[in-house]
Parts: structure tokens; C-alpha cells; sequence
């Protein structure tokens, strides 16, 4: 079956760095955009970055524009998360998501989601 598994999540202080990866299997993962989205404690899940299947195109949210990274190794069916300047408003659960297709979407229509990875930035 498809298993998207995350790790990297820990406590940092703000202003640190961390990086997210999601391992994949069961799937052609070079047939899958690929994507982050977060849930804060009493808010709604929030699309944070994407990136295209084949082209490398990303796209990512407002908040997090300039600071966080997203990548891929199609050769390891693996996508990573580079956040950097951390704010105690990233503090979340992190999904990886895959949805098959070349396109990032930011709505949750994402086909495969894993179990989510928790980020805590302290001030």
C-alpha cells in the first residue's frame, strides 16, 4: 500500500532552521506532485508548498514565501522541506501529500497524505 512517512519535526527556537523529509512507497512517485500542509492547534489545514511532478515547478503559501524550500529526489521518491527563519506561528503538525498529476494544487484534493510530523518554534 502507499506510505508517505514524515520526519524531521522537533521543538527549535524561533528564528532557526528545520528540514522536513517525507518518504514515500507504493506509489510512482514521479507520477505525483508533491506537498506540505500544516494544521495548527483550532485552525483549519493549510496548504504550505508544492512541487510539480516533472518540471521542478513550486508553489508556496504567502506566509512562508522566502523562507521555506521545498524539493524533491524523484530518483529516491523522497521530498524534503527546508524552513528557515522559523516563527512560533509555523508551530503545526506537518503533512506530506501526494497527488497524482503534474500540477501543485493548494486545495487538500491531495490523493495520499501522511501521518504528520510535529514542528514547535519557541520565542
Amino acid at each position: 500500500q502507499v506510505q508517505l512517512i514524515e520526519s524531521g519535526g522537533r521543538l527549535v527556537q524561533a528564528g532557526g532552521s528545520l528540514r522536513l523529509s517525507c518518504t514515500t512507497s507504493g506509489l510512482t512517485f514521479s507520477s505525483y506532485a508533491m506537498g506540505w500542509f500544516r494544521q495548527a492547534p483550532g485552525k483549519e489545514r493549510e496548504f504550505v508548498a508544492g512541487i510539480s511532478r516533472s518540471t521542478g515547478t513550486t508553489d508556496y503559501a504567502d506566509s512562508v514565501k522566502g523562507r521555506f524550500t521545498i524539493s524533491r529526489d524523484n530518483a529516491k521518491s523522497t521530498v524534503s522541506l527546508q524552513m528557515n527563519s522559523l516563527k512560533p506561528e509555523d508551530t503545526a503538525v506537518y503533512y506530506c501529500v501526494a497527488r497524482f498529476g503534474e500540477a501543485v494544487v493548494k486545495t487538500t484534493t491531495y490523493t495520499y497524505w501522511g501521518q504528520g510530523t510535529q514542528v514547535t518554534v519557541s520565542s
